[in-house]
């Protein structure tokens, strides 16, 4: 024979009550005496009484669980932004379910499919780029009546919850630190996704090159792959082509570590020769003593689930978009 949970009618007969008290004890209601439901909590413990989570949201029309969709959760970004996201939901009572998406359009498809199956009671979404991003996937969160936050990204025009960076002030501050430290032929080693953030990180960088009379060149932005790889392999290539540059910005700490590498293969002193900066100030950032600009990671994931149960509560009905400040951190590639 299977194993018999224990319900609430074992409880109050245990302790002598009614069901009716046993569930407002449970339910940590406010008209029960204290004693009494000090009484009745422990011998639920005791017993090893489980909430039956399934009958709690059928009753209630919330499953207490969110999903959590990330693009690429191998990037040590988003693991410090999912801490922030999983203390705020142990805050709330909340579960989540993430999904790592690998940056494929169609597997965020599949993904925001099972999360309406899963009947969560929002989303928080750090989306993958596609020319049909609000045609499709946003309209569907829409049309489904679900709550959800764009985690990381703006989408210009959309009447969507958001939370950012300022990544405008981050790439204007990193070249700028750049250009203070005498460096003027600065590489920009740029990303694939086209999106909000690598244009605004772009624009920082013009606007500072600007602002100290160096002229721009197309010549000094790369796109590459988000990765270090790809980041060692294209400094590798410019090094041997004889490329003249005395500083590097680069997208993410990600590609600064593969930048790093190219330059000391070849000998090339850091920061006399060339210095550089990444961005994000991931775990490993201070270990190698980057210069990076600092993104409020944890905070933004907290702040994110945050806004998501205000939506989810119906406290809030008109989009908000939360724009977190960032710090440059000085350290020994400049």
């Amino acid at each position: 024979m299977g194993k018999r949970y224990v319900t609430i009618k074992d409880i109050a007969k245990v302790a002598n009550v009614s069901i009716n008290t046993v569930s407002r004890a449970l339910n940590n209601k406010p008209d029960i005496n204290e004693e009494t439901k000090k009484k009745i909590l422990k011998i639920a413990d005791e017993l090893g009484y489980v909430k039956n989570a399934t009958a709690s949201s059928l009753r209630n029309r919330k499953t207490k669980t969110i999903g959590v969709i990330f693009k690429d959760i191998t990037n040590p970004f988003f693991v410090e932004v999912l801490k922030g996201i999983e203390k705020a939901t142990k805050e709330n009572d909340y579960s989540l379910i993430l999904i790592d998406v690998e940056k494929n359009y169609e597997v965020e498809k599949k993904a925001l499919k099972l999360m309406f199956e899963k009947r969560v009671d929002g989303i928080l979404i750090s989306p993958v780029r596609n020319q049909k991003q609000k045609s499709d996937k946003f309209q569907a969160l829409v049309n489904l009546n679900i709550p959800y936050v764009i985690v990381g990204d703006h989408f210009e025009g959309m009447d969507a919850d958001e939370i950012y960076a300022d990544d405008f002030k981050g790439g204007y501050l990193a070249t700028k630190h750049l250009i203070e430290n005498g460096k003027k032929k600065i590489l920009f080693l740029d990303v694939y996704n086209h999106n909000f953030v690598s244009y605004s990180r772009f624009s920082g960088y013009k606007k500072a090159l600007k602002e100290y009379n160096i002229r721009f060149s197309k010549k000094m932005v790369y796109t590459i792959e988000e990765d270090m790889i790809a980041a060692y392999e294209k400094i590798n290539e410019l090094i041997k082509e004889k490329v003249d540059f005395d500083g590097i910005f680069c997208f993410n700490d990600i590609l600064a570590y593969g930048a790093l590498k190219a330059l000391r293969e070849h000998n090339i002193n850091v920061p006399e020769k060339v210095a550089v900066v990444g961005y994000d100030d991931i775990i490993y950032s201070s270990i190698i003593d980057l210069t990076t600009i600092k993104i409020p990671k944890f905070e933004l994931g907290f702040k994110a689930f945050n806004l998501l149960l205000e939506k989810i509560n119906n406290k809030r009905h008109k989009p908000e978009k939360i724009i977190l400040d960032i710090d440059l951190i000085k350290r020994k590639t400049t």
